[in-house]
């Protein structure tokens, strides 16, 4: 069985696609560290399955690769319970089992 925890801080960005949503960008470092164990986790075309924290919330998400490495959605609920919005600088932990 696969498990690994991962902690780091990043800005909340804003994307406009199709629908809008906002993410924080897993750095270079721990994204590496996802790539490596992502064949054996993702459900397909490179989404990852994660329990993600911010503040004192938890939600289940999955990651989204972006650019080489990986994005974290930011829910509404996540940003409403939390008072977060786009620019705000947040510490997120995320469980992949």
């Amino acid at each position: 069985m696969i498990q690994m925890t991962l902690e780091f801080s990043g800005e909340i960005i804003y994307w406009r696609g199709p629908a809008p949503f906002y993410f924080v960008a897993v750095p270079p470092e721990q994204s590496s560290d996802i790539k490596a164990i992502s064949g054996l986790v993702t459900y397909g075309w490179g989404c990852i399955p994660v329990y993600a924290r911010i503040g004192a919330t938890e939600y289940k998400t999955s990651l989204f690769p972006r650019n080489g490495g990986y994005v974290v959605p930011v829910k509404d609920a996540v940003r409403k319970a939390e008072a977060l919005g786009q620019g705000d600088l947040v510490t997120v932990r995320l469980e992949i089992r």
